[in-house]
Order: structure tokens, then C-alpha cells, then sequence
């Protein structure tokens, strides 16, 4: 540890140990003996006391002569003796203050940090002394340029812990030390000779390499990474599927709503989120959703898809390939050679699109419990080939022609859906409304088509007929190991809302045409989002039914959705609920007799929160 900006405290000190005394084996009592070179002389302070006297007299009278030349209009070139004398003394006292007490500062500045900033100071003398009932022994560094800080039974900080049984951890989990090869290693990526992205194959272990990878980046770029946990993740299960040159790992809080009740079950909804009041929100509208008798939901498609562009010499042949392509006659074949590529894949349908000479053929296909961007993709891949034969003149310009489209907000998935299609829909009752959301059926129908409908669409967004549902669904994803960069078409919603039964109820529905989940593959496999998954009963593949734990979890993307971002978040920017009178009436006799109790519990003011909108505190007004 860098300890030249201050001298060290002793922690408990003696002047010899006692041999009469009696310790357990176990207690030490240690201190750190101060640097003599650090403490300043009594003349020393003096002098700097002096100095700061002069500095701040010479320039308020700098500052009173600039003032009374001002006001007589005198040239402020011109200077007299006295003028001379203050600037000589402001500049060398503002020259001694700064070589005292600025250099440093000043230094950090200028130059940039030695490469062995992060390794322990072995330039300046440190004592470490260590009295035991036996003695004291002390360990020096400094005696040369390539020495070590002697390695203690304890922490030199902190009183030695009474030992106590080890618990049993993960190989992963368990503290990394590195040897003397291990700084060779650093040594050679810092200076370039070891690629980074070669050190897991070079150390044949993920944890290790993590390590060296994140020790020499520190050293090239002089910056901490203190802050980002590296110890306790298993790198070996992201090696080559998840993440490459990992150097730590970002930790996100995962907050429960729920629970939800959907289509005749409960589920508890992880979500994976660092914007406060997201979960609560959502959890108030799952609240609202089971005092109403629950949830249903629908899903209208399963289909991933996947739109390689090719080209032509000529618009015909192009038009020749979309016709033989789009003909019943030929998709059992064109099926047939598709789905060898997987067990689980099976091909849907292709629908093609033509711009001049260039043709987009878009695929769609079930892909079992797994999202399916791969797999759909290597069965396009086998049609390709084959099409090849009886097209010699096609050529393939890409495998992905963003016809598909991933990643990017399109109307082709806002019309036709990609992924999971799904409506979820629930009718809750008109007292639910006024005292869990706190306001109306009118006001929340009203504020739905003014705001999800009229405002989206004067904004002209494209499936975004909602009020937050990328939200709910990209904290979801992260929680359960979902690509979160497909938050995008993931979020197309439309959030509908109606009152039934004479204007008392409200229903409300959410459409999402492309929902994207999967629950094997990516990231699904981790340790965290496994724990999420298997939470909603949805962990892996299902045999007996696949296809089913994935179709199960977009349901509950969409339950959460309508939970979160259709009744919570709508209902909160909503006019409040208009009283009935004999309801104020009652509102008032339980304030009264709250007041009999506690005299003070009607009288008081309410506190002052962040949460507390001021439209909520006129609720009951008339």
C-alpha cells in the first residue's frame, strides 16, 4: 500500500515485551514504526507560518493599491518602491508555499503513473514491528530494487481473528495469488509481446487469466479497477459463448414482484434493475392483478426468423427465386433440407422481398426452448447451398439482410412478429382501481388513448404505444440471461384499455408481437440468471413439451408488462378517484375517531417524500 502522502499511526506499542506477562498463543500486539523522515521540525513551522502571513499581508496590499489606482484612473503599470518590494515578496512566498506543500500535486499532474503503481512501494524504508511473547521481530524493505514485503501470520491493520473451520467453496470462488510467472505474464501483455485475448489458452485457467488480464490493463492505463469484483464468478462457463477478455463483472440488484397471478398460477417476477421505485411499481400492479381474480394471456405466434439478401444479374431472376421460394409446391423440400440442420428446428415459412436485382428471403421457424438466432441461422444456411445448385447466378451477399430484423425497431416485426407473440389481458375491478392504482376507470381510459395512443403516435414511434414497457421487459432479461440489446423489438407493446360493465370495471390488454426469450443457451446458463429461471419454473429445456418453458416465460414478460407498465405506471400519472360523498363522509368519522385515539394523528403534517406525487394528496377532495 502507498503510504508517502502520510506517516503511519503506531496501533499498539511497547517498549519491550514482558516476559511475565501471560498471552494466549494466538495474541500479538503489533505496530508500524514512523518514518522519521516524515516529521517536520519545530523551526520548520514557524517558517511556513511566517511565510503564509506574508503571502496573504503582500496580497491584500497588492489588491488595496489596484483598488485606489482604479478609483484615481493611475496607469497600473506604474509602480513605486513599495510596489516592487510586495510583488518580489508575493512571488517568492507563493514560489516557497507551492514547492512545499504543491509539488506533489502538481507532479500527479504533469506525469503520468509508474507501470508498478498498483504493487507495494518498496522505494522508502517501512517497519513493520511484530511483538509475540517471545520478542519482537522486525522486516524491513528497501535493501533493493526487487524486494518483497515479508509475508505475516496477520493483518498488520486489523487484530488477528480467532480461526475458525473453512467453509466449502466453489473452485471459482476461492482468492487468486499470483507467482512470480504470473508477473512475467503481466510484464509481457504490458509491454505487448502477449496478446490479451491469447492468456486462457497461454495459462489453461479462465480465473487466472482474468486476473493477469485485469492487473496488466491497470498497469497500461494507470487506473483502479478497486471497484469492479473479480473473485467469486465462474469464467470458465462464459469462455467462448458469453464474453471474451473478461476482466470482472458488473453486479446488478435483482428485486421480486409479484406475486403475479397468470392464467391460473403465481409466479415471483425477478427483475434485475438499478432505477428505484421500478420493482415496486410493477409489484402494486401484480397487487392489483390477484385482488381482481388474475391475468390471462395468449400466445398468437412462435416463430424466430432469420432474412439473408441475395443478388441477381437481373429483377427477373430475382422474381423467378421469389416465386419458386413462395410456391406450396416446393417448401416441403426446401422444409425437409432446413430442418436437418437441428432437432428442434422447424421451418414455418419464407416470405421474400424484392428491390431491384436484390432479393430478402425471410425465414421462420420454431426453435424449441432456445431464443433460436443460431440455429434458424444455420438452417438458412443449408437452403442456401441448395438453392445454389439450380441458381448458379445467386449470389449470397449476406446471411443477414436486416429483413429479419434483429435489434432494430421495424415495422416487418411490429406487423408480422419474430420471436414469442403474445396478448395478456385482465379486467380489474372498479374498487381495485380507486384503492390500490388511487384513481379512476374514466381517468385511466382517458389518460391511455390521450397518452399511449394520441401522444405515441403524434410522436410517430413505431410499437411504442405504451408507457414503459422496455423497462419492465429489459430488467427481465437481464435477470433471467436474455440478449438485452433485443430489448428493442422486444418492447414493441400496445397497451389498450376499456371500461366493461357499465363503466365500473376496467379492462386492459398489452399486444407484443416479438417477444424474444429462450431458456437454454446465452446467457441462461449462468449460475445467476439459472437461479431466476429456475425461480419461474422455467429452467432449461422441457422435454416432455419443448418450446413450452420458453413460450411459459414470454407470458410472464407480457403478464409483467401489462402489470408494470400498463395499470401501475399509467394509473400513477392519472387524475385521482372523485370521492363519493358518503365516502368522505366515512374518511372524515375514521379521521375523528383516529383523533380520539391519537390527538395529534389528524392535526399533523403529512411528511414530505420523494414517492409522494402532489396529485395523490387530493384524493379526497369533491
Amino acid at each position: 500500500m502507498d503510504v508517502r502522502g502520510r506517516p503511519s499511526k503506531p496501533v499498539a506499542a511497547t517498549d519491550s515485551p514482558d516476559p511475565k506477562s501471560k498471552h494466549s498463543p494466538s495474541s500479538l500486539k503489533y505496530y508500524v514504526d514512523e518514518d522519521p523522515s516524515l516529521k517536520v521540525p519545530l523551526s520548520l513551522y514557524f517558517v511556513n507560518a511566517s511565510v503564509i502571513f506574508l503571502f496573504f499581508t503582500v496580497l491584500y496590499f497588492l489588491l488595496s493599491r489596484w483598488r485606489e489606482k482604479i478609483r484615481s484612473s493611475s496607469p497600473l503599470h506604474v509602480l513605486s518602491a513599495p510596489d516592487l518590494a510586495a510583488l518580489l515578496a508575493f512571488a517568492a512566498s507563493t514560489v516557497y508555499l507551492l514547492g512545499f506543500f504543491g509539488i506533489e500535486f502538481f507532479q500527479s499532474l504533469l506525469l503520468r503513473p509508474p507501470l508498478d503503481l498498483w504493487t507495494d512501494d518498496c522505494r522508502e524504508e517501512r517497519v513493520v514491528s511484530v511483538v509475540t511473547e517471545g520478542g519482537a521481530q522486525k522486516a524491513t524493505c528497501g535493501q533493493g530494487l526487487d524486494c518483497e514485503t515479508p509475508k505475516l501470520d496477520f493483518d498488520p491493520v486489523k487484530p488477528a481473528a480467532p480461526k475458525v473451520k473453512s467453509v466449502e467453496t466453489e473452485k471459482w470462488d476461492e482468492p487468486i495469488d499470483m507467482t512470480e510467472d504470473d508477473e512475467e505474464v503481466i510484464a509481457s501483455v504490458v509491454a505487448g509481446t502477449t496478446p490479451s485475448y491469447l492468456l486462457e489458452s497461454k495459462l489453461g485457467d479462465c480465473r487466472k487469466a482474468a486476473a493477469v488480464r485485469r492487473e496488466a490493463l491497470q498497469r497500461t492505463t494507470g487506473k483502479s479497477l478497486a471497484g469492479l469484483p473479480l473473485e467469486g464468478f465462474d469464467y470458465e462457463s462464459i469462455l467462448g459463448q458469453c464474453c471474451e477478455m473478461p476482466v470482472g463483472y458488473v453486479q446488478i440488484p435483482v428485486g421480486i414482484a409479484g406475486p403475479l397471478a397468470l392464467d391460473g398460477r403465481e409466479y415471483s417476477v425477478p427483475m434485475a434493475t438499478t432505477e428505484g421505485c421500478l420493482v415496486a411499481s410493477t409489484n402494486r400492479g401484480c397487487k392489483a392483478i390477484a385482488i381482481s381474480g388474475g391475468a390471462s394471456s395468449v400466445i398468437l405466434r412462435d416463430g424466430m426468423t432469420r432474412a439473408p439478401v441475395v443478388r441477381f444479374g437481373l429483377a427477373k431472376r430475382a422474381a423467378e427465386l421469389k416465386f419458386y421460394l413462395e410456391s406450396p409446391a416446393n417448401f416441403e423440400s426446401l422444409s425437409s433440407i432446413f430442418n436437418s440442420s437441428s432437432r428442434f428446428a422447424r421451418l414455418q415459412s419464407i416470405k421474400c422481398a424484392i428491390a431491384g436485382k436484390n432479393l430478402y428471403l425471410r425465414f421462420s421457424c420454431s426453435t424449441g426452448d432456445a431464443m433460436g438466432m443460431n440455429m434458424v441461422s444455420k438452417g438458412v444456411q443449408n437452403v442456401m447451398d441448395f438453392l445454389q445448385k439450380d441458381f448458379p447466378d445467386m449470389d449470397v451477399m449476406g446471411i443477414s439482410g436486416n429483413f429479419c430484423s434483429d435489434k432494430k425497431p421495424a415495422a416487418v416485426n411490429w406487423i408480422e412478429g419474430r420471436g414469442k407473440s403474445v396478448v395478456c389481458e385482465a379486467v380489474i375491478k372498479g374498487d381495485v382501481v380507486r384503492k390500490v392504482l388511487k384513481t379512476s376507470v374514466e381517468a385511466l381510459v382517458e389518460l391511455n388513448m390521450l397518452k399511449n395512443l394520441t401522444g405515441s403516435a403524434m410522436a410517430g414511434a413505431l410499437g411504442g404505444f405504451n408507457a414503459h414497457a422496455s423497462n419492465i421487459v429489459t430488467a427481465i432479461y437481464i435477470a433471467t440471461g436474455q440478449d438485452p440489446a433485443q430489448n428493442v423489438e422486444s418492447s414493441h407493446c400496445i397497451t389498450m384499455m376499456e371500461a366493461v360493465n357499465d363503466g365500473k370495471d376496467l379492462h386492459v390488454s398489452v399486444t407484443m408481437p416479438s417477444i424474444e426469450v429462450g431458456t437454454v443457451g446465452g446467457g441462461t446458463q449462468l449460475a445467476s440468471q439459472s437461479a431466476c429461471l429456475n425461480l419461474l419454473g422455467v429452467k432449461g429445456a422441457n422435454r416432455e413439451a419443448p418450446g413450452s418453458n420458453s413460450r411459459l416465460l414470454a407470458t410472464v414478460v407480457a403478464g409483467s408488462v401489462l402489470a408494470g407498465g400498463a395499470l401501475s405506471d399509467v394509473s400513477s400519472g392519472s387524475r385521482p378517484a372523485r370521492q363519493e360523498p358518503h365516502e368522505v363522509q366515512q374518511v372524515q368519522q375514521g379521521c375523528l375517531q383516529a383523533k380520539a385515539d391519537w390527538p395529534h394523528s389528524c392535526n399533523r403534517a403529512a411528511p414530505k417524500s420523494r414517492f409522494t406525487k402532489p396529485v395523490l394528496l387530493m384524493r379526497f377532495s369533491l
